[in-house]
C-alpha cells in the first residue's frame, strides 16, 4: 500500500497536518495586525519572508503539541476517519482499489509478475524495523535475514518466490511486536489464505501498530517533557516573539484591562478618595484576577490573550462548569428558602434534588439548550418531589401558592442579573481566586455559604484553574513581569 495513504491524527480527533493548519489560523486569528480596529497601538509591522513564515508556525505546532501532551493526560494519537462521503474518503478508496486490483491482476499472472508485490514487502520490512527498539538486535537480524529484498528479487526472476511464506513471517513478527490488544487482529490475519486480501488487512493492522507505537512514545516522552517543558516553551514563545514583535498585544490589554478594573472597583469602595495604588494591585494579586476574567470571556468577541492562547479550549470548559454549578447553586438556595424549615435536614433530600437539577442543566452550552425551557421543567419537576417529600415525613401539604412561587423564582435564575444567581456566581468566582491564593500560602480556602451542594465538583474544579495557571506562570512569567512592571508604574496604559 503507498506510504501516502498512511494517515495518523493526534490531539483526539485530527491529522498532523490538520492540527498544524489549525494551529497556524489560530495564530493569524490571534496575533494582532495593525489593519484591525480593535488592535492595541504596537511597533510598526516588518515583513518577513514565506520561509520565516513557515519556520515559526513549525515552532508554534511544536510547541502547542508539547504543551498538549503535557496538561492533557489522556492525550492519544488516533487513526483517521475521513468523513463519509467526502471527496478526500472517494479519492482514497478509488486510489486504494485501483491498487489492490492492480495487485491481484498481477498475481493472477502466468507466471505471477511480483513488482507491486515486492514493493509492498519493502514497506512492510521497513515498517517493522521503525517498531524495534535499541535491544532489538536479533528481531533485526532476522528481519533483515527473511526480508532480503534483493534475494526476494532474485527469487521472483526465477519463480521460487514463496509470498505466502513470507506473509506467515510477517504476521508472526507483527504478532511479537505489537501491544496485547491487537492480538485478536493477529489472530485474524492467520485464518486469511487468499494473499491480496492477506497483504491488505496487514497493512490495515500495522496502521494500527503506528497508532500504538505513537502513544507509546508519547507516553515514554511525557515524564521528560515535564522536566523540561517550562524552558522549552518559553524558549518557543521567545523565538515566536523576535519574529512578531507584537504578539503580546492581546496579553498587554488583558493586562491592563485587569489594572482598570480594580482601580474603579478600588474608588468605587472608597468613594473615589483613593491617590495611590492599594494593595490590591499588587503584580500578584493583578495577576490572579486577571486569569479570573478568563472565566468570564466573551469568546466570541474578545481576542483570547497570547499566552493562555493555547488551553483556550480548557478555559472555556472551567468557565461553563463554573457557570454550570452557580446556577444549580442558585436553584437549590431558591428551593430551601422558599419551602423552609420543612425539608431542611431531611436526609438524602439535597442530594435528590441536585441530581435532578444537574441532569436538565449537563447540557446548557449547546446551542439548542433553551434554559427558560429547561427551569420551567426543574420547576415542574421539583414541586413534585417536594410534594411527596412533605407528604412522606408527615408535613403539610405543598400549597400552589408556594407552588407558583417556586416556580417563578427558580424560572427568573434564568437571568444573569438574577439576585440570587449574581450571589452564587460571586461566591464561586471569590473561592477559585481564593484557591489561587492558597497555592501561595498553603491555607486551604474555605468554602463561601450556600455552595456546599456542589463543594466536591468545586473543589475539582478550583484544582484544574489552579495547576493551569501555575504553570502558565511558570513559563510566563518573564513576559508578565515585563508588562506588569510598566502598566503599574504608568508607563503602558491604555487611557
Amino acid at each position: 500500500m503507498p506510504k501516502e495513504a498512511d494517515h495518523l491524527e493526534g490531539g483526539g480527533d485530527k491529522e498532523p497536518k490538520e492540527e498544524e493548519e489549525a494551529v497556524r489560523k489560530r495564530v493569524r486569528a490571534n496575533t494582532p495586525s495593525p489593519h484591525r480596529e480593535s488592535t492595541p497601538q504596537a511597533s510598526p509591522p516588518r515583513f518577513v519572508s514565506v520561509e520565516e513564515l513557515m519556520e515559526t508556525a513549525k515552532g508554534v505546532t511544536n510547541m502547542a503539541l508539547a504543551h498538549e501532551i503535557l496538561v492533557n493526560h489522556t492525550f492519544q494519537v488516533k487513526p483517521t476517519e475521513l468523513p463519509e462521503g467526502s471527496l478526500e474518503r472517494r479519492v482514497k478508496e478509488i486510489m486504494h482499489k485501483a491498487f489492490w486490483d492492480c495487485l491481484e491482476a498481477q498475481m493472477k499472472e502466468d507466471p505471477p509478475t511480483y513488482g507491486h508485490a515486492i514493493k509492498l514487502l519493502a514497506e512492510i520490512k521497513e515498517t517493522l524495523l521503525s517498531f524495534l527498539l535499541p535491544g532489538h538486535g536479533r528481531l533485526r537480524t532476522r528481519i533483515d535475514e527473511v526480508l532480503d529484498l534483493p534475494l526476494i528479487q532474485q527469487q521472483a526472476e526465477n519463480g521460487v518466490l514463496d509470498i505466502s511464506q513470507l506473509s506467515q513471517f510477517i504476521v508472526e513478527m507483527m504478532g511479537s511486536l505489537c501491544a496485547p490488544c491487537r492480538d485478536e487482529d493477529i489472530n485474524k490475519l492467520k485464518e486469511i489464505t487468499d494473499i491480496v486480501p492477506l497483504l491488505k488487512a496487514i497493512f490495515s493492522v500495522l496502521d494500527l501498530m503506528k497508532v500504538d507505537m505513537a502513544n507509546f512514545a508519547v507516553s515514554s516522552i511525557r515524564p521528560h517533557l515535564m522536566q523540561q517543558s517550562v524552558e522549552y516553551e518559553r524558549s518557543k514563545f521567545q523565538e515566536f516573539l523576535e519574529k512578531q514583535p507584537n504578539a503580546l498585544d492581546y496579553t498587554e490589554k488583558w493586562l491592563e484591562d485587569t489594572v482598570k478594573c480594580l482601580r474603579e472597583a478600588e474608588a468605587d469602595s472608597s468613594g473615589g478618595a483613593a491617590s495611590s495604588d492599594p494593595p490590591s494591585l499588587l503584580p500578584l494579586n493583578v495577576h490572579n484576577h486577571a486569569y479570573l476574567r478568563l472565566l468570564r470571556w466573551d469568546h466570541a468577541s474578545d481576542p483570547f490573550p497570547e499566552t493562555v492562547l493555547m488551553d483556550q479550549v480548557r478555559f472555556q470548559e472551567m468557565q461553563q462548569e463554573a457557570e454550570r454549578l452557580a446556577l444549580l447553586c442558585s436553584v437549590l438556595l431558591v428551593v430551601y428558602t422558599t419551602t423552609g424549615d420543612a425539608i431542611s435536614g431531611l436526609p438524602g433530600l439535597m442530594e435528590t434534588l441536585k441530581n435532578t437539577v444537574s441532569v436538565m442543566l449537563a447540557d446548557m452550552h449547546t446551542p439548542s439548550y433553551s434554559a427558560q425551557e429547561a427551569l420551567a421543567t426543574i420547576g415542574e419537576k421539583l414541586c413534585v418531589e417536594l410534594s411527596q417529600c412533605l407528604s412522606q415525613h408527615g408535613y403539610s401539604p405543598f400549597s400552589a401558592d408556594r407552588k407558583n412561587t417556586l416556580r417563578s423564582q427558580i424560572s427568573a435564575t434564568v437571568h444573569p442579573d438574577n439576585t440570587v444567581r449574581k450571589l452564587m456566581d460571586s461566591r464561586v468566582q471569590s473561592y477559585l481566586l481564593a484557591s489561587l491564593e492558597f497555592s501561595q500560602h498553603k491555607t486551604p480556602p474555605s468554602l463561601p455559604g450556600g455552595l456546599a451542594p456542589v463543594g466536591r465538583e468545586l473543589k475539582e474544579l478550583a484544582v484544574r484553574f489552579s495547576r493551569l495557571v501555575i504553570f502558565n506562570k511558570l513559563v510566563f512569567s518573564p513576559f508578565y513581569q515585563k508588562i506588569l512592571h510598566k502598566i503599574l508604574t504608568g508607563g503602558g496604559e491604555s487611557p
